[in-house]
């Protein structure tokens, strides 16, 4: 019996169902693996004009709704597929709609730092809420202000314990946490679980060119085992720049992690290349095999993202996952180990039991059916 099957936390199906784009089909059809529930059913896909067509296939009729996409890439056609799921289950009358989103897109534009540009994170956020989502479910925003942008109750995760319990576990020694300001407040935390000192790099983004420049590191890093953490990595460029400040200012082994894996360009093959021993991400954004490499380890969501979503239809505190954080965390940590285990064993099929299935995509349809015509 696996962890998520011990806690005594499923629900019957009929009390909130949970739904998905297909932006990350595996992080939606594990959460409902550690529920114990199958996935909605619900047709996604678009036609050759690039129209998205989405129809609900259950009766979602004053339901607690759940809907699991996160805005990554192709990041405006995520979006769009959300923002459209949203208003098909408000007009399927549905009871309340949370809209999941493990990485919010557009999250870096939540300042006017410039003259005459948007502040796009924030009409996302418009968009989400006129399309009808009652609430957001999310993890690690770029910057918390983003919190304030929309006009709904807003429940933001951080994958902070689940990648620092990685480390703990390795038991490493004379360890110091390296991280940038804007991160610094989480990194903190981070810290403290792993008992070592923070360090904190200062850098400089240059232009719109996703260059930026290291420099000064702020701490004691000479001669200690550092493990860098941040928000996201985009083109890999931030990391290793962190990378080559600390190999410069005589740091041993070098350790990374980061909650978002956007891997833009070539910053798998810049982290390859890199000296560092391991990065740990989550599968907040899927991670195509084209971009895996061996010192990349992925720890699942799934779980901590079930637990949020259990406590939110039962109207209990979200915040209350992070007070007791070791054990619930540990748990977490040993049921993404069974999941992997079971997958090696069946040869890489990790569908929920129920989840239906067409041409070898979950929940997809033929767009080409006569039931599908566009009109």
């Amino acid at each position: 019996m696996s962890v998520g099957e011990n806690r005594e936390m499923a629900l019957p199906a009929d009390q909130f169902d949970v739904y998905t784009g297909n932006a990350n089909r595996e992080l939606a059809g594990n959460i409902c693996r550690y529920l114990g529930i199958d996935l909605g059913r619900a047709e996604v896909f678009e036609f050759s004009n690039e129209n998205i067509f989405v129809r609900i296939i259950d009766n979602a009729r004053e339901k607690d709704v759940f809907l699991i996409q996160p805005t990554s890439r192709p990041v405006n056609k995520s979006i769009m597929e959300l923002l459209i799921m949203i208003d098909a289950f408000k007009r399927a009358s549905a009871g309340r709609i949370t809209a999941v989103v493990p990485y919010y897109g557009y999250g870096r534009s939540d300042k006017k730092d410039q003259p005459r540009v948007p502040i796009t994170a924030r009409l996302i956020a418009d968009l989400i809420t006129v399309a009808g989502a009652n609430r957001l479910l999310t993890v690690d925003l770029h910057q918390g202000q983003i919190q304030g942008f929309f006009n709904i109750p807003v429940d933001e995760l951080t994958a902070v314990h689940l990648l620092s319990s990685h480390f703990r576990h390795m038991q490493l020694e004379n360890l110091v946490v390296v991280t940038d300001l804007g991160f610094a407040k989480r990194a903190r935390t981070f810290a403290e679980l792993l008992e070592a000192p923070l360090a904190v790099v200062e850098k400089r983004r240059i232009g719109n060119q996703d260059r930026t420049e290291v420099l000064n590191v702020i701490g004691d890093v000479r001669g200690k085992r550092a493990i860098i953490v941040d928000d996201e990595i985009d083109t890999g460029g931030t990391l290793i720049h962190i990378v080559n400040a600390l190999e410069r200012e005589g740091v041993t082994e070098m350790h990374a992690c980061a909650t978002h894996a956007v891997f833009s360009g070539e910053a798998v093959e810049r982290i390859a290349a890199s000296s560092l021993r391991e990065l740990v991400v989550t599968d907040s954004i899927p991670i195509p095999p084209e971009k895996r490499d061996p010192k990349i380890k992925v720890i699942s969501l799934a779980p901590l993202i079930a637990e949020a979503i259990v406590r939110i239809h039962r109207g209990q505190s979200v915040g209350a996952l992070f007070t007791s954080e070791l054990p619930l965390t540990q748990e977490m940590l040993l049921w993404d180990v069974e999941r992997g285990s079971e997958r090696t064993a069946d040869g890489g099929n990790g569908r929920p039991t129920g989840e239906p299935q067409t041409d070898g995509q979950p929940g997809a349809t033929d767009p080409t059916s006569t039931e599908n015509t566009e009109r």
